[in-house]
């Protein structure tokens, strides 16, 4: 049975939905010359700045596209749904955030983003633009410890783009962005857990199975598997199984200072979300942590699937600094 979308043609849904948004948001996005996918800050590049340009496969708004803004992404290269985006447009990105002293690129470590990034990189470089890459790999589910390196990226992002974000806007030099964006990766863990899937639009039709009263921990945002799936459990349940890996392997001393982040998937309300958040606080009060700040809502979706991640991102005072910093994009702003 097809699911049910308010969409006009499956194929067209991207380019539409990049039109809705630029339409709503005048005043922090526009297109990059000759690219549909190539999404601007009208308040971001600069001279002497250091770029910023992320990027990914659709589906999972607000990120990628609503991270662009003064104080975070230069710009962000679009994907279809869950889909890298090609190099042409991330090139154009490149472009675009180019004010002479570098360029960063930031997106999830998924096989055809590397790829794809990596060979506007290497066009880039045919236009004397200097380009880094640090890739997200916050997923805790997604490999052991000691291949850190091989995670998935997911809703970590929110806190790894704004620190490099910040980084660049405080007009540090290309080595100190990138020094600080591993960093900020580097203390950034997340768990999710799903409830149900998603359909995409061409199809619309879920893209995996799961039984009425089941979930799966760890499951990845285009529903790649997870470590574990059984009985739907109750909520403090299901956050303390998150929990207990992420502060394994954050491993923070007692006084230590965290930001969270509760994530919805797309179709979890916020009730749900909150009640999670309930116990995140109560488990980080008893490990003796301190939370800087908590953001709670829809922030790395999968379309509608149903579920939830946590994270926690391990502060020390420069990394609270960066997140402190004022930014202002179409869908996210602080300080």
């Amino acid at each position: 049975m097809q699911s049910k979308k308010i969409l006009n043609e499956g194929g067209d849904a991207v380019d539409e939905m990049l039109d809705g948004i630029l339409a709503a948001h005048p005043q922090h996005l526009a297109r990059a010359d000759g690219s549909a996918r190539a999404i601007v800050a009208r308040n971001g590049p600069r001279p002497g700045k250091v770029g910023l340009v992320i990027g990914g496969g659709s589906g999972h708004e607000p990120t990628f596209v609503g991270f662009v803004g003064r104080g975070l992404a230069d710009a962000a290269a679009i994907g279809n749904v869950f889909a890298s985006p090609p190099p042409d447009p991330v090139l154009a990105c490149t472009q675009a955030a180019n004010g002479g002293a570098g360029v960063l690129y930031m997106y999830g470590n998924y096989a055809g983003d590397v790829m794809n990034f990596d060979m506007a990189a290497e066009m880039a470089a045919m236009d004397d633009i200097e380009v880094r890459t640090v890739r997200t790999t916050d997923d805790v589910a997604s490999a052991p410890r000691g291949r850190r390196e091989t995670r998935r990226g997911v809703a970590g992002n929110f806190f790894i783009f704004k620190a490099a974000g910040a980084a660049c806007d405080r007009m540090l030099s290309l080595d100190e962005v990138e020094r600080i964006a591993r960093k900020a990766n580097d203390r950034t863990f997340t768990m999710g857990v799903a409830l149900a899937p998603c359909s995409l639009p061409q199809t619309r039709r879920p893209n995996f199975d799961i039984g009425g009263d089941e979930m799966e921990i760890g499951m990845g945002i285009h529903g790649e598997p997870g470590i574990a799936r059984g009985p739907l459990k109750p909520a403090n349940a299901i956050v303390d199984e998150m929990l207990d890996a992420i502060l394994a392997e954050m491993a923070a001393a007692q006084g230590d200072r965290v930001a969270v982040l509760v994530n919805g998937l797309g179709s979890t309300p916020l009730m749900e979300l909150y009640i999670m958040n309930r116990r995140v606080r109560q488990r980080l009060d008893a490990a003796g942590l301190a939370v800087h700040a908590t953001w709670v809502g829809n922030w790395c979706t999968s379309l509608e699937m149903a579920g939830a991640s946590v994270t926690c991102m391990h502060l020390d005072e420069e990394l609270t600094t960066m997140l402190d910093h004022p930014c202002d994009c179409a869908m996210f702003r602080a300080g």
